[in-house]
């Protein structure tokens, strides 16, 4: 029986993220001052309340952030796989915060379809207008990050849905102005979160799953068995385990059984590169035990 452990690679995420993060914070902090001051100025709650909720998603920012920058650091003492669990725990904190923030626009919503008020409509469709245009810029930061790493996803979604949320005031605020319906803004609040709870629910459910060491979605843990099964040398194999150590750095181990023609060195060397090759994973444990008689071809079965 011999262990064999895989080296592994850093994050995979560009290193601009960190530049993204920060644009993104200075831009919609910005936003957030601006967008309080002119609703309290022009007397809409609606404004000063879509503010507060601009900077709980500032918040949501600065904690991915966090996440981001701990995955990227080396593993000391004994933390030694290093800290890459932290943006698990940060993507499971924006997930919730994004569903409270959806909750808190139904509310808001709800009370103003039960007690319509006055809506300035102009005010509401320039500051919204902005809002598009910054949230909407601070999103395509995260866009091509969103594909494969949960943090950032989230903060993709953030972003994307507080676009959302401002094109829906600006087409609020605009029926506004045409029919005078100062229902629309509330029906159009409510139509948008819901939308967004459903693109957030997927983001939360994989959040808490990863924080569970659930195998990451990406991987098909049938399709990852075939493949080991179908190299050669390979008679059989157990204990086979996949968990994220961070929300973009996946980890395996598994136990192998070879045939005794077959060399364990170049075995490892050539598993280990065809798993981050196929699957993406970057550290993975193989140890491997020898089986007298097996055929060598992938023709075992696991177990």
């Amino acid at each position: 029986m011999e262990g064999h452990p895989h080296h592994h690679h850093g994050s995979h995420a560009p290193k601009s993220f960190g530049s993204a993060f920060a644009i993104g914070i200075t831009l919609n902090t910005v936003f957030v001052a601006v967008e309080i001051l002119i609703g309290l100025w022009a007397g809409s709650m609606a404004l000063v309340a879509d503010g507060v909720h601009n900077f709980a998603d500032v918040i949501s920012l600065i904690l991915a952030w966090v996440g981001y920058w701990f995955q990227s650091r080396r593993p000391a003492g004994r933390f030694t796989y290093g800290f890459g669990a932290v943006s698990i725990q940060s993507a499971v904190i924006n997930a919730i915060l994004l569903v409270a923030g959806v909750a808190l626009i139904l509310w808001e919503s709800i009370q103003r379809l039960l007690e319509p008020a006055p809506v300035p409509g102009g005010v509401l469709m320039v500051v919204a207008g902005v809002g598009i245009l910054i949230n909407g810029a601070t999103a395509l930061l995260f866009l091509k990050g969103s594909e494969d790493d949960v943090n950032i996803r989230g903060a993709f979604i953030h972003m994307a849905a507080d676009a959302g949320v401002s094109l829906g005031v600006v087409m609020a605020g605009g029926l506004v102005l045409l029919t005078g319906w100062t229902i629309v803004d509330p029906l159009v609040g409510i139509a948008i979160a819901l939308l967004v709870l459903l693109g957030s629910w997927e983001l939360l459910s994989e959040s808490i799953n990863l924080a569970l060491h659930a195998a990451p979605r990406r991987i098909d843990l049938q399709a990852l068995e075939s493949c080991l099964l179908a190299q050669s040398g390979v008679v059989g194999l157990h204990d086979l385990h996949v968990w994220p150590l961070s929300t973009n750095r996946t980890a395996l181990s598994v136990h192998v059984e070879i045939s005794v023609a077959t060399d364990a060195d170049d075995f490892v060397h050539e598993i280990s590169h065809v798993l981050e090759e196929k699957f993406g994973i970057q550290h993975s444990t193989i140890q491997t035990e020898r089986k007298p008689g097996g055929c060598g071809h992938g023709c075992g079965v696991g177990h």
